[in-house]
């Protein structure tokens, strides 16, 4: 009887897991092998050491928050604020493993640490950014305008996990629903 592998998406997803819920120190072989049920011999079949799969890691990451997301933006047609529109809730949604936001607070964490996972989160923000750009271009003529609504876009995905006040007689939802709806004006 073949024994079924365990697929090398699964490992990366774990890691993933891991490296939100600890940081990269909590990425480990053998954990991994564990909370996925499996032998850590299964690993080295995919990766050929712990390295490798942080590398990984992050590739798989920087692709599902930029270019997937991109993709999915763009295949819903629209004009720009359609897309912004649609851009805002997949950001909003929650995400997976590899897509929500305590993935992305767990590798801005790492990169604090390490200059290549910072060079790489550079290279994310500026995708994003550069995405974003594009978007409000084309409804606002002022570049200062345009930097402005980016910045507080990208702040807003980023930081708004960190906010813990309160908004007087609005639910942070209706304030969230505010800011939406200033930024595509």
């Amino acid at each position: 009887m073949a024994v079924a592998r365990t697929p090398r998406a699964k490992w990366i997803e774990e890691g993933l897991r891991a490296l939100a819920e600890g940081g990269p120190e909590a990425v480990r072989i053998e954990v991994l092998a564990q909370a996925l049920g499996v032998s850590k011999g299964g690993f080295y079949g995919y990766f050929g050491n712990r390295g490798a799969l942080l590398t990984e890691m992050l590739d798989a990451w920087e692709h599902e928050v930029t270019e997937a997301v991109i993709e999915r933006v763009e295949s819903g047609g629209g004009d720009a604020r359609a897309k912004l529109e649609r851009l805002i809730r997949i950001a909003s949604s929650g995400g997976g493993p590899i897509t929500g936001i305590t993935a992305d607070l767990a590798v801005r964490d790492w990169a604090r640490r390490d200059e290549g996972v910072a060079e790489r989160l550079r290279r994310v923000d500026n995708r994003r950014m550069e995405y974003l750009r594009s978007l409000f271009r084309t409804f606002c003529a002022d570049e200062d305008d345009v930097e402005v609504r980016c910045m507080l876009a990208v702040s807003l995905r980023i930081g708004n996990h960190f906010v813990a006040a309160d908004h007087g007689t609005r639910s942070r939802a209706e304030v969230l629903e505010l800011t939406r709806g200033w930024l595509l004006r």
